[in-house]
């Protein structure tokens, strides 16, 4: 990488803005945040405070206003990705926005557009695809290591639920939750997925219903080669955050486990136990959030091609939708009939 900095504005400092701000500010000798928007100007303060960022604004229009800054990273909610991609690029920066960049496919295919039209560079925040143990399993598969794969098994389950407050704009559990898992089922696998069928259940918590969303979910997937794969998420798995993945092929099979903050092992007369895995996705992912944001910085410094485009966040949010018309209509659902 060069000795250049970019020179980021953040927009949204709640949970995953500070994830974003603490990575450019004590992780990444490439990054320079120049200044942080949100309407919540307590938060942003408090944000500038800890990361010394040198500038609060109350609007994303100061962010895009600004000269000095280069690239923009929108960690606002998602209704608001959409627009704020548009408006970045009409203003010359270079964008990196969490995903989903919406849950409407015309608003996605519009701001690709706009970015493509601008000639500027946009990364989608699938940082999963950066984690080490992740990427073995796609080398394994991609190089034939473990042969033709037949079977994929991804389970992704959160500690505890989010805030009822939160579901409301989340767009579901097939979109704030599982998205993740839909991206990395096409990246671990090499494959396109053709068909989901989904079932889910309110099992948690009585209030996912009257927020209109579900807590426990199996999706199946068929790929294109005719292999299959299983997704199965949880909004709450009492001993930690669950993230593994098996894929079984011709030649043998490829598995990865939970990080634990030790690899201590204790014995007793009654047990042999563990501690519990890593809590939550900031402690289990630091590496992978730190390598994503490297390499969006190099892709603009040395003018590169993004490694997670616009096109590779559309059809994680195509599968979801897949996922919801499938439960709702209690039948498979091919991509094709939702907009692949």
């Amino acid at each position: 990488m060069t000795g250049k900095k970019l020179h980021f504005g953040i927009i949204g400092a709640g949970r995953i803005g500070r994830v974003h701000a603490e990575t450019l500010a004590f992780r990444s000798p490439q990054a320079e945040i120049a200044a942080v928007a949100d309407v919540n100007l307590a938060a942003a303060r408090a944000l500038a405070a800890h990361c010394s960022i040198p500038k609060v604004v109350a609007s994303a229009a100061e962010i895009f206003a600004d000269p000095r800054i280069s690239a923009v990273l929108i960690c606002s909610p998602t209704g608001t990705h959409a627009e704020l991609i548009e408006q970045a690029a009409r203003a010359g920066k270079h964008i990196f926005c969490e995903k989903p960049l919406s849950m409407s496919l015309e608003k996605i295919d519009s701001s690709l557009a706009a970015v493509e039209a601008a000639g500027v560079k946009l990364q989608v925040g699938f940082n999963r695809r950066f984690d080490s143990n992740f990427e073995r399993v796609r080398q394994a598969v991609s190089s034939g290591e473990v042969g033709t794969p037949y079977l994929m098994h991804i389970i992704s389950r959160d500690p505890a639920p989010p805030p009822f407050s939160y579901l409301r704009s989340s767009g579901g559990i097939f979109l704030d939750m599982m998205i993740h898992d839909f991206d990395m089922a096409r990246v671990l696998m090499g494959d396109e997925v053709e068909e989901v069928y989904a079932a889910a259940s309110v099992m948690v918590d009585p209030a996912f219903s009257e927020a209109g969303d579900l807590d426990t979910a199996v999706a199946v997937l068929r790929f294109r080669s005719g292999a299959i794969g299983t997704i199965d998420n949880s909004r709450k798995a009492t001993f930690g955050y669950d993230q593994r993945v098996e894929i079984l092929g011709s030649k043998g099979k490829i598995a990865t486990e939970n990080r634990y903050p030790n690899q201590v092992a204790i014995s007793t007369a009654d047990r042999v136990y563990s501690d519990p895995p890593l809590n939550f996705f900031m402690q289990r992912y630091p590496e992978s959030f730190a390598l994503e944001l490297q390499a969006f910085s190099q892709a603009v410094l040395e003018d590169l091609p993004t490694p997670v485009t616009g096109a590779d966040s559309r059809l994680p949010v195509v599968m979801a939708q897949a996922a919801r018309k499938s439960f709702d209509e209690h039948r498979p659902v091919r991509l094709e009939e939702v907009g692949a």
